[in-house]
């Protein structure tokens, strides 16, 4: 019998996939479990289109994570700050502030897409990146300098 598999099943397959399995499988254990549904023309084509729309979406925002990169490339951000002694900073310049100022100028990022392995704590010039997804980065350039 073919079935829709409508859940990740372990040794059989994944959630949208169509296999073909015992009958007594399908009927006694993955229909009843709500794990598959009986494989019909109309349920394919809408599996089908649902895996299209999917991978159009994909499509879409991967190229929206290319241009936005593309206008993150040579980006700077300065930020002033009081220093104490041997140039460390008072507190810290952290993922979040950083995303805070790439919204102000306009870009949408979330602190956790700025890739910081510790708070900025000196004054100095730090590369940067920020991570868009689908395995797309951008370098800024983050100057931290005396108030």
């Amino acid at each position: 019998m073919e079935v829709i598999l409508l859940k990740d099943v372990p040794g059989l397959g994944r959630s949208g996939e169509i296999k073909e399995v015992p009958e007594g499988y399908a009927r006694n254990y993955l229909i009843p479990k709500g794990l598959a549904v009986k494989s019909t023309k109309g349920r394919i084509k809408d599996i089908e289109l649902r895996k299209s729309a999917v991978e159009t979406k994909a499509l879409r925002e991967k190229d929206s994570a290319i241009r936005l990169a593309e206008r993150l490339k040579g980006t700077s951000l300065t930020f002033k700050v009081r220093v104490g002694e041997e140039n460390k900073l008072f507190g810290s310049i952290t993922s979040g502030d950083i995303a805070e100022e790439l919204n102000k100028k306009g870009f949408n990022i979330d602190k956790h897409q700025i890739v910081l392995k510790e708070p900025i704590k000196y004054l100095g010039t730090y590369e940067v990146t920020v991570k868009l997804g689908f395995g797309i980065s951008a370098p800024i350039s983050v100057v931290v300098e005396r108030e």
